[in-house]
């Protein structure tokens, strides 16, 4: 069939890019390798096995609404986090541009609640982080929740497939190119879908797929930043005092020994640790989230390790699956798990030690040591940041927090695009969402789609 627009990729800049296009009468594809939302049910979730089952496509990550709105649906409602959007479209525009996001997951049936620290909170917790060289970035947060957000998207689900095309599972093989122009999709079946403009927004679990994209079609990089880290879990009472008014505690970090920058990613009060599983690479990582309806006695949060490499080094999701992988070998297939005093030691992590220590696991793990996994800098890197959080959230640094590994982020590659975000050296491309590197949360996501289909209207980007 012809269409006007083929997207690739039906997370938050998929999903909004064609609301935006069938809105203006275009005729639209979108086309997912993964299942539809009310389809994602991970097995460990549902207590079918204790640990990663390898599925197909991975139902924390893959499908209808993404990796974030389908793991936690947070949103950031503040710029300055979450991607790279403003340096396109400038800082008033992604202000109009989150507010009108926003303005629509609270109709499809977001909590119309928001995070925002008061200003005094703010303001005493930026002061005690500074004496540590910490710096802390209060930020407005509107929580969703994975169950509560299932709901959300598939009402968008709802909303869409009556006017446009919906396929999930079909798996995108390659972007067709005529005469320097994209022309369509071809699918991993063979079959083909012509169009005469094609959104690619593969997401964070489609990066090994647009790599390979960006090799085939020698599309030109801006950068290749990776990151690296673990998840940490503690007892709520440790970050309880901040979460209750901010929800969401964003730090940076420029670490003493190295000077690497690391930052907070992904809190979850009461929330839950959970598997990954990356097809592409044969992997398991580590995420987390919190649900509107159940809740754990443990908050989990990110601590990200950023390296930015140059050339003629060119393979930076190859550097972070590797020592992913690494993890999974000494895990047996799953994840590693280590108490902060182990790792601070110098010895492994057992059953019984953790099992006398005053933090519950909740996700399954093998206790192992980290240290044989992630290189010396990072392992530091991750003590220090812990010990200057503490003055923030004293307890965090406590010997029976636990650090799950290993987690990575796979937007590594971020390219080279115009300000409307099409792609300058094929016509009638556009990129879009975390994937591409423009994004790194579902708010800018969906707004990047926002952006790329205006584009594709001859449009500005407007709110």
């Amino acid at each position: 069939m012809r269409y006007d627009v083929v997207i690739i990729g039906a997370g938050p800049a998929g999903i909004f890019a064609a609301a935006e296009l069938a809105a203006r009468g275009k005729k639209i594809l979108i086309a997912d390798k993964g299942k539809l939302i009310r389809e994602r049910l991970c097995p460990i979730a549902g207590g079918q096995v204790k640990s990663c089952a390898n599925c197909a496509s991975c139902a924390v990550v893959s499908g209808w609404g993404g990796a974030g709105a389908a793991s936690d649906g947070k949103l950031t409602l503040t710029t300055g986090f979450g991607g790279n959007l403003e340096e396109y479209i400038g800082r008033d525009a992604l202000l109009s541009m989150i507010g009108r996001v926003d303005d629509a997951f609270v109709r499809f049936g977001a909590d119309p609640h928001s995070y925002e620290a008061g200003a005094e909170t703010a303001h005493e917790t930026i002061r005690r982080g500074a004496q540590v060289g910490l710096r802390v970035l209060p930020a407005r947060i509107r929580h969703i929740g994975t169950d509560a957000s299932r709901m959300v998207l598939n009402s968008m689900y709802e909303d869409l497939v009556s006017r446009c095309d919906i396929r999930m599972n079909a798996p995108v093989a390659d972007i067709l190119i005529r005469n320097g122009a994209a022309a369509g999709i071809r699918f991993e079946d063979g079959s083909e879908a012509e169009s005469g403009c094609v959104l690619a927004a593969p997401g964070r679990e489609g990066a090994p797929w647009l790599e390979r994209l960006i090799g085939t079609l020698s599309l030109p990089i801006a950068s290749m930043p990776v990151d690296i880290g673990v998840r940490v879990e503690v007892p709520d009472s440790v970050c309880e005092a901040l979460t209750r008014e901010f929800y969401e505690v964003k730090c940076l970090y420029n670490t003493p020994t190295f000077d690497d920058r690391c930052r907070t990613f992904c809190m979850n009060p009461s929330g839950f640790v959970v598997h990954e599983y990356n097809q592409a690479h044969h992997l398991v990582t580590v995420n987390g989230h919190s649900l509107k309806n159940k809740k754990s006695s443990n908050t989990n949060f990110a601590i990200l390790v950023t390296k930015n490499f140059t050339q003629p080094f060119n393979n930076p999701i190859g550097y972070a699956t590797h020592i992913a992988k690494l993890a999974n070998m000494l895990a047996g297939g799953s994840l590693l798990v280590q108490r902060l005093a182990d790792l601070k030691g110098g010895r492994r992590s057992t059953r019984s030690r953790i099992g006398r220590g005053m933090i519950e696991p909740t996700a399954p793990a093998e206790p192992g040591d980290l240290s044989l996994v992630l290189p010396h800098r990072y392992v530091t890197d991750v003590v220090e940041f812990l010990d200057a959080l503490n003055r923030i959230m004293p307890g965090v640094s406590h010997g029976d927090t636990l650090l799950y590994g290993v987690e990575i982020k796979l937007y590594s590659l971020r390219l080279e695009l115009n300000g409307d975000l099409s792609v300058p050296s094929i016509g009638n491309l556009w990129m879009a969402g975390d994937g591409a590197g423009v994004s790194r949360g579902i708010i800018q996501a969906a707004a990047s789609g926002v952006v790329a289909a205006q584009a594709i209207c001859g449009e500005k980007p407007r709110g």
